[in-house]
């Protein structure tokens, strides 16, 4: 196999597995030999061959398989090479240390707070990291930043590295993955290198971890970041970190370190509403505005996304890419027939699967009450709001109509239903507890 087939094969395994894990795990490898079936390959330690082969052994393959090449397995060998046993070598001070031992992942410049859509579910998660992007002191250590899939996590965590480093190059910033975080102690621990290890992590002024997450149930790794953690927060270091759920709700990650992530400022990124995917989309276009100035977008082709594709904004803005690709290569306007063409498979993977009856099932478990009241005659405010509150989730969580929704709830007119849902929209933006019922419900549904 060539270097220009391999390097075909790392593009490949870098858009499957993201920035990251890439650069954690399939960048340092070095490609050695194919032969009878056989990949080999050369890794920097056992650990790290023994964790690619068995947590990206098959992409790795199956990424060779598709340039023509015939794998089978993957070998990984750690070269032999003589170390002296015990020559000193001099580090350099904190601040002059290696540019690639402190640059950690790599940041993508689109990541902005520029370009960062500012909406009611991400408005004070928006605010929080802009604070902490000004530098100084601030009254929260750590910022703890925390949701689901393409809800814009990652995208603050660059734009407070972007913020931070333009305000003050002078600050060593570390940004990284948490993956990368035990990458590097397991790296350290093989190699004898832990104080070099400690070194760089305490020298930091900023240390940032994304999906924290990752760390849970592994021990030791755990043990090194609760006593990184404790020495930068003593030491009066910003510490922001980023999960896929708050840290209480972490499986296997130690209570000390629960404790540590909720004394500062624990932020949820909400999933998207409408207003916000519709403001993403917009702010696209005018991108693609200037890269495509023949294409034309008909009226309502926007509209018909944000309210089509509800999973997260990376799905959104994908569709929105290949769309305007697609229209460019064929030379047609951006037609609503020509959107659900191109993006058929797109839009039925975003299809709502949530039945009206499992929304009236849950509903009713959450308030206490019979099912048999809330889709009953009864007005009386115990079964009203409940039912107010499944004829909303309803609405925005099915495709059914509003004629169709009356009819599962006792065969009330689309009337009514549209009054319970006008009422429920006005009650979560005064009512908090109306506002965290509908989040809880809807999680409770999307799982």
């Amino acid at each position: 196999m060539t270097n220009d087939i391999w390097a075909e094969v790392l593009t490949g395994l870098k858009g499957a597995l993201g920035t990251n894990s890439f650069a954690s795990w399939i960048e340092p490898l070095e490609f050695s030999d194919l032969s009878g079936g056989v990949a080999t390959f050369q890794v920097p330690t056992n650990f790290m061959g023994n964790y690619v082969s068995q947590n990206f052994g098959d992409q790795i393959i199956y990424h060779m398989n598709k340039k023509g090449q015939n794998v089978q397995r993957l070998e990984f060998n750690v070269p032999k090479q003589a170390r002296p046993a015990s020559k000193p070598t001099a580090r350099p001070a904190a601040k002059s240390q290696d540019t690639d031992d402190i640059s950690g992942s790599p940041l993508d410049a689109r990541f902005t707070f520029d370009t960062f859509i500012v909406g009611k579910p991400n408005e004070l998660a928006h605010a929080a990291a802009r604070r902490v992007a000004e530098g100084g002191p601030v009254t929260f250590n750590p910022l703890f930043l925390y949701g689901g899939v393409g809800l814009g996590k990652t995208h603050l965590m660059h734009a407070i590295a972007h913020e931070l480093k333009q305000r003050s190059p002078e600050l060593n910033v570390l940004y990284l993955s948490a993956e990368q975080f035990m990458y590097r102690f397991i790296t350290a621990l093989r190699e004898r290198k832990m104080m070099d290890f400690k070194q760089l992590f305490r020298s930091v002024d900023v240390l940032m971890v994304d999906d924290v997450q990752f760390i849970a149930g592994k021990d030791s790794t755990q043990e090194e970041f609760f006593h990184t953690f404790n020495a930068l927060v003593d030491g009066q270091k910003q510490i922001i970190i980023s999960a896929d759920r708050a840290p209480g709700e972490i499986k296997h990650l130690e209570e000390r370190i629960k404790s540590r992530l909720q004394c500062g400022l624990v932020v949820d990124l909400h999933p998207t509403d409408y207003e916000l995917r519709l403001g993403v989309l917009q702010s696209k276009v005018e991108v693609y505005a200037a890269q495509y100035p023949d294409l034309q977008i008909a009226n309502g082709v926007l509209e018909f996304l944000a309210h089509r594709i509800t999973t997260n904004v990376r799905v959104l803005e994908g569709a929105l890419t290949r769309l305007f690709a697609f229209a460019s290569l064929v030379g047609r306007e951006i037609t609503l027939e020509l959107t659900q063409d191109c993006l058929s498979d797109v839009l039925k993977a975003s299809d709502r699967k949530v039945t009206v009856e499992e929304i009236q099932r849950k509903v009713s478990e959450h308030y206490n009450i019979r099912l048999s009241d809330m889709i009953g005659p009864k007005r009386v405010r115990n079964y009203a709001r409940p039912r107010q509150m499944a004829m909303y989730l309803a609405k925005h969580m099915t495709n059914r109509s509003l004629p169709e929704i009356g009819r599962r709830f006792g065969g009330r007119d689309h009337t009514t239903v549209m009054h319970g849902v006008r009422k429920i929209e006005e009650l979560k933006a005064l009512d908090s507890q109306i506002a965290d019922d509908l989040e809880l419900l809807r999680r409770a549904l999307e799982e």
